[in-house]
């Protein structure tokens, strides 16, 4: 395509935008609230999964040895285990260290009842390793895995704990899906409104240019770059209003309810907008494309 017909088409996509003024701002409004939704739903949904995860990290599975086991046993019993992709971290947790453990969670005073104890050790036989995983919806076949390794007496887990973080998980996956699927059709439905408007308006012009020999990508372009320039400005408009509104109550919480820091990680807004910028941008393109196109190529016909 020569430059003036580059030229001519991003001149007719601009005049169709403004010749249907009023359709073209409801479609950009369209796309400003469905992005805006978006990127709200996005950011809660980021902040969520960053908190599922720090209780997915806390969840840990603990393996206790038989009695008499020696270090060389253990030994083996961990090669085995470091082997599984299912592993986060694996930490080895002496008797001593347990019991210290136990005295500082369920004593008043842990220095006075580790003093009455002095060398004799009640919880002896329990060293053991400490687990986490990357996927807690895998523990029941991990489980199953440890409990079958020689030399393991008994295997700890938080199954209850762990099914419900899988089940809500999936949840989040399945309707996060949903509703990016709904908002992204009913943006692509008004802007195929809107430029069917367009294409109505010019309807014998269209027929004459298609008649005396213009193809039909040079027909339907200015209708494209009209679609991709209301998805452009329908989504940097919600990701600068986001940016302000997410920082500005990031800052408030953190600010008077410090906290909630201590159990959740929330998300910096420089670090959440460097991907969900990038993606508002795409989707809005991406909207104001497959829109177009699609009405253009039903629409234009001679």
């Amino acid at each position: 395509m020569r430059i003036s017909s580059i030229g001519y088409t991003f001149r007719q996509g601009f005049k169709n935008i403004k010749r249907n003024l009023l359709f073209s701002l409801a479609s950009i409004g369209t796309i400003i609230a469905c992005l805006f939704l978006f990127g709200l739903f996005y950011a809660v949904l980021m902040n969520f999964r960053t908190a599922i995860e720090k209780i997915e990290g806390n969840i840990s599975i603990s393996v206790f040895f038989d009695e008499g086991i020696t270090q060389e046993q253990i030994d083996l019993i961990s090669e085995q285990i470091r082997t599984r992709d299912e592993v986060a971290t694996m930490d080895f947790v002496s008797a001593e260290q347990a019991w210290k453990d136990f005295v500082q969670n369920n004593y008043d005073d842990p220095k006075s009842a580790m003093e009455t104890f002095g060398d004799d050790n009640p919880l002896k036989n329990s060293a053991s390793f400490s687990i986490t995983m990357k996927d807690v919806s895998n523990q029941s076949d991990f489980v199953h895995f440890l409990e079958n390794i020689k030399g393991v007496r008994k295997v700890k887990s938080s199954e209850y704990t762990a099914n419900n973080v899988a089940a809500i998980n999936t949840f989040v996956g399945y309707g996060s899906a949903a509703i990016i699927l709904i908002l992204f059709l009913v943006s692509i439905f008004l802007i195929s409104n809107t430029i069917t408007i367009g294409i109505t308006v010019r309807k014998e012009e269209i027929k004459i240019m298609k008649l005396i020999g213009a193809t039909n990508a040079f027909v339907r372009t200015p209708f494209i770059v009209e679609g991709v320039v209301i998805g452009i400005i329908g989504s940097v408009i919600p990701v600068i209003l986001l940016w302000y509104m997410y920082d500005g109550i990031l800052n408030y919480v953190v600010g008077r309810f410090a906290v909630l820091q201590t159990i959740f990680d929330f998300i910096p807004a420089k670090d959440l907008f460097i991907v969900l910028g990038p993606v508002c941008l795409g989707l809005g393109i991406g909207i104001g494309f497959i829109g177009s196109f699609l009405t253009t190529r039903k629409h234009l016909k001679v």
